[in-house]
């Protein structure tokens, strides 16, 4: 069995190399034709040092920073060649390869760095973050109780921006000698400024239901993952109904750990497609794609896992019901939102027409959600939470330049690790 696992692992690994040199040679080939930043002219850099694996974690920030950008220049940093080609493909911002270390020093030497955002708690941010005379702030992938959202490592960035009381709260709970009101900022979500696309399916009469789980988890705690206790039997309900259409939408890292979760993920997206060839006019969708938001905002109800769905979902306002992890070593927090949330257990899974029904018909319900939807996120007024976002963005330039002024004569020692010289994979 260890032989067998060892073996493997390294098939994993080698693949993973092919796939790595397969990309740096594609972008040294293209190097001469990728537009650079003229020198001095970015203002905000977006540092992603993941593979495409995460890709989900950067893309939901594209049309902010988009946005962002026809005020002040942002340009995304990343540290892996396969994201880097992937996000020259799709990004609406500049994007800049940096291999090493020195490739990323020279970048940081020619420009004006003012701020840095992080999607993610990734190693290599560490990489970055050594440079004293940068905002370092943590923007995060979502909002959620999940434990990753109070992980100690909020105190290595200079700030935060976060969604709104809920956030603080947790924080101020969960992280000892951490000064929430100096190190964070409210700014809501802005990618729900953003939640439009073209539907993949005719709308009618039908219930949409968004079935939006997360992946199995890496560690007891994080045991979050429904598609093996709840998916299959809520998606064959769904399925079987006249007055429904389902939209799946597994979390892109499902199965990557384990069997049994890759097996289930495949037997609904065949569901799906049966279900589909014996009536058309289902339109039933399985959805892998990178844009994330017309599902949230099109979708009737919607059937999350514990994890940042059930906070861009809440943050529509619309009914969600929330699977109940079947682990006990799962970490769920209820302490906020999901104290109060509308649960699925793995056995009501089979009749969830029943409590789809529930949560959009219910009165309590409504003015429970209503009540969350404020706590979590402030005022969603579609434009108001960009507005929070640009303001927080100008005033930590204000506070950079402040500093600037504070620290314009000293003297500006060399900030680079000179024993580093650690590449991409």
């Amino acid at each position: 069995m260890g032989l067998s696992r060892d073996i493997r692992t390294a098939r994993r690994v080698l693949r993973k190399l092919m796939r790595s040199r397969s990309a740096r040679s594609e972008l040294a080939r293209r190097a001469p034709e990728l537009p650079r930043p003229a020198r001095g002219s970015i203002q905000i850099a977006v540092y992603f040092a993941d593979s495409t694996v995460n890709m989900y974690q950067i893309r939901q920030w594209y049309a902010p920073l988009a946005e962002l950008a026809r005020e002040h220049p942002v340009a995304i940093i990343s540290r892996s060649p396969t994201a880097a080609l992937t996000l020259l493909e799709e990004s609406p911002v500049p994007v800049v390869y940096r291999r090493s270390i020195a490739d990323l020093e020279g970048f940081i030497a020619e420009q004006d760095l003012k701020i840095v955002f992080y999607v993610n708690q990734n190693t290599k941010n560490f990489q970055m973050m050594r440079y004293g005379r940068i905002w370092h702030v943590f923007i995060n992938h979502g909002e959620s109780d999940k434990m990753y959202m109070t992980t100690n490592q909020f105190k290595a960035y200079d700030y935060s921006l976060i969604a709104g009381e809920a956030a603080r709260d947790r924080l101020s709970r969960k992280l000892w000698d951490f000064d929430v009101d100096r190190r964070t900022i409210m700014i809501g979500r802005p990618q729900a400024d953003h939640f439009a696309g073209a539907l993949p399916y005719t709308p009618d009469a039908r219930t949409v239901v968004l079935y939006a789980p997360t992946w199995e988890g890496d560690r007891d705690a994080a045991a979050y993952g429904s598609v093996v206790s709840h998916g299959e039997a809520l998606a064959a309900a769904v399925l079987a109904s006249p007055d429904h259409r389902l939209i799946y939408r597994p979390h892109p890292r499902t199965g990557v750990l384990d069997p049994e979760f890759k097996r289930a993920n495949e037997a609904i997206v065949s569901a799906i497609a049966a279900a589909n060839s014996k009536d058309s006019s289902a339109q039933h969708v399985f959805d892998d794609g990178p844009t994330l938001g017309w599902q949230l905002a099109a979708a009737d109800v919607a059937i999350t896992d514990v994890s940042a769905m059930v906070y861009d979902r809440l943050a529509v306002g619309k009914p969600l019901l929330i699977t109940r992890p079947v682990s006990p070593s799962a970490d769920v927090d209820e302490n906020g939102y999901l104290g109060a949330a509308e649960w699925l257990r793995s056995e009501e899974a089979p009749d969830v027409l029943a409590r789809i029904d529930s949560v959009q018909h219910d009165e309590e319900a409504r003015k429970n959600l209503e009540f969350w939807v404020e706590r979590h996120f402030g005022d969603t007024t579609p434009g108001v939470t960009t507005q929070r976002f640009h303001a927080a963005v100008e005033s930590l330039i204000a506070e950079w330049e402040k500093h600037a002024l504070i620290h314009a004569n000293d003297h500006e020692s060399r900030e680079s690790d000179p024993f580093d010289d650690d590449e991409d994979d």
